[in-house]
């Protein structure tokens, strides 16, 4: 399929009725953006189908953001997003997301270095082959393509290395023109764990998995004799992205396939929700959760808000009541709110979460369909925005060597599953199973959510895990209030496991304290004992590599890595401290700290 530049006709046809959503990544572009967007706005005004332009500021350093800041008030059909610092292409194309409008997502690169007028051909594949990913090739035959020669050796270098451990069966990966449907973007986006280097092949990866098809088309590209950023440390970063992005493939299946849902009912047929959130008072992060439920798909659901004093009232399009509580702990508020609630299925969320639109209509598909749930538990992502430090603290929560089996809370992954526990930032429950138990046990905090689920496990009622019912839940920094809320809940969790038995008696949460015992006895023995000394230094050096392996494979960025090995390492520290210390209580301090929702 020859590039046509100047038959639009199957554009027409494909972008009519459905529109096309344009999403840019700029950085240190100054002297260009106004002028490659008049250029973008310039090719597509006269084709008559709807379409939007989403430039994204990735932190630049110079004047970026300046620049699309005047193009958007010359020209409406703009919609910038400025990023406050920067965090690689991957990252600002999904922080784009959030503001597509259409159902075709043209993702292109600022620079224009590949020609947007190769868009009709794009086209032509996606009527003729039904794919919904169209990924530009520079190896098409009918691309037109000026590169220099060190470029293509390691473009094909990378391509075969690409093949030979994931088998995408497509000629070219990291072409930066891509059209999209967005609904299998919108499917791939809570999946993508890189940000910067092998976005682009991650991304494909996801799709694929999705059982999304996929098609090439030709490109027009010219690098002259640029370099690009194809520096040592890109070139590292990228091979460690890649080996990453096989290993979840490969070895542990993260990108295969979800569980397809039941039809999401019509309100009148589906259940009703009462979303019930436990709060201090009014913040930032509670207006954002409101404006998210406004949004929700499914509309059939009232709010119940349950704040130490009143709140101002919002001004939204649900039913909601604002019942003040006074200073109890969020178990006392949350049984309070279900004893209000006119809904047959209670909605927990923390009112520092926000969930997807599709959050309620999820979990009324879920919970109509055949399998008998009494309970639903869904993946709190780190929010995109949040800054480094949370970010960093949700990556080491999302570590392999810190969740272990339990990762999937934080990843939209794997299938429908039954599960025995899970917390109450995203948990679901008839109202019916909440009543049997007597709801929230009041005399913990944390913890209280574990101590629901062991009840529910108690009188034989199922709890499920289903990744598309999501939310973003935003996470204390680290190091410090991060490693404060990991000790309470293992303080917590070390005492449930002698206590209580059932969902916290479990080997993956004592391994930490088995370690802290090993090095902390291990030490003075390998001293007093040569022969101990090998085998001790051994076991060290094991964890070590294995930790730092972790960091550069999980690490947001490679600059980050240092920051995340200390996260994990002092993270399993503390957890063995705390539950160590949880084991051996007599009793737990229950009082609800300040700092908690700062």
């Amino acid at each position: 399929m020859p590039l046509n530049d100047t038959d639009w006709t199957s554009a027409q046809a494909l972008l009519a009725e459905g529109g096309l959503s344009v999403i840019l990544p700029f950085h240190d572009l100054a002297g260009r953006a106004e002028a490659n967007l008049a250029r973008l706005d310039a090719l597509l005004r006269p084709h008559g189908f709807p379409f939007q332009i989403i430039p994204v500021d990735d932190g630049s350093a110079d004047a970026t953001a300046d620049a699309l800041r005047r193009a958007a008030r010359a020209n409406p059909a703009l919609d910038p997003v400025l990023l406050p610092a920067n965090q690689g292409k991957g990252a600002a194309l999904l922080a784009g997301l959030p503001r597509v409008r259409h159902a075709w997502v043209l993702l292109l690169d600022g620079d224009l270095d590949l020609d947007p007028a190769a868009l009709p051909a794009f086209c032509d594949a996606a009527r003729a082959t039904g794919a919904a990913a169209i990924l530009g090739s520079k190896r098409h035959p009918g691309s037109e393509v000026r590169y220099p020669l060190r470029r293509r050796l390691f473009s094909a270098l990378y391509h075969a290395l690409c093949q030979a451990l994931l088998r995408l069966d497509v000629t070219d990966t990291q072409s930066g023109m891509k059209l999209i449907r967005a609904d299998a973007l919108r499917y791939a986006a809570d999946r993508l764990l890189v940000k910067r280097f092998a976005f682009d092949l991650e991304l494909l990866a996801v799709i694929r998995g999705g059982g999304f098809a996929l098609a090439e088309a030709p490109v027009r590209v010219d690098f002259g004799l640029r370099w690009g950023c194809l520096t040592p440390r890109t070139l590292w970063r990228t091979l460690v992205d890649t080996l990453a992005i096989a290993y979840r493939a490969r070895v542990l299946h993260y990108y295969a396939a979800l569980t397809p849902l039941p039809p999401v009912p019509p309100p009148g047929q589906g259940p009703r929700f009462s979303v019930i959130v436990a709060c201090p008072g009014d913040s930032l992060v509670l207006r954002r959760l409101i404006a998210a439920l406004d949004a929700q798909t499914y509309r059939n659901f009232e709010v119940l808000f349950l704040p130490d004093r009143l709140l101002v009232r919002p001004e939204v399009r649900y039913r909601f009541r604002i019942l003040a509580t006074g200073g109890v702990r969020p178990a006392r508020k949350r049984n309070q709110g279900a004893l209000a609630a006119e809904g047959d299925v209670l909605a927990f969320i923390d009112d520092d979460a926000y969930p997807r639109p599709d959050w309620l209509a999820n979990a009324a598909a879920r919970l109509s369909g055949p399998d008998p749930i009494d309970a639903l538990g869904g993946p709190g992502l780190t929010p995109p925005d949040d800054p480094p430090a949370a970010q960093l603290s949700g990556a080491v929560l999302a570590s392999p060597l810190v969740s272990g089996n339990f990762r999937y809370r934080y990843f939209v992954q794997g299938a429908l599953r039954r599960v025995e526990d899970f917390p109450s930032c995203n948990l679901f429950v008839r109202k019916a199973a909440f009543d049997a138990i007597r709801g929230f046990r009041e005399d913990f905090w944390p913890g209280e959510d574990t101590l629901l689920c062991a009840d529910l496990q108690r009188a034989g009622r199922t709890l499920w895990y289903d990744p598309r019912v999501v939310v973003h839940h935003h996470r204390r920094p680290l190091f410090g209030p991060h490693l404060r809320q990991i000790g309470r809940y293992a303080l917590h969790r070390g005492y449930f496991a002698r206590r209580v038995g059932l969902n916290s008696r479990r080997l993956s949460y004592l391994l930490p304290t088995l370690f802290l015992l090993g090095l902390l006895l291990g030490a003075p023995l390998a001293c007093l004992t040569p022969w101990l000394a090998a085998p001790y230094l051994a076991v060290v050096a094991l964890y070590l590599l294995l930790t730092l392996g972790d960091a550069l494979l999980e690490a947001p960025t490679l600059r980050q890595a240092p920051a995340y090995w200390a996260g994990v390492v002092l993270t399993h520290l503390w957890y063995g401290a705390r539950f160590l210390q949880g084991l051996l209580a007599a009793r737990m301090p229950n009082k609800v700290l300040p700092f908690d929702h700062r």
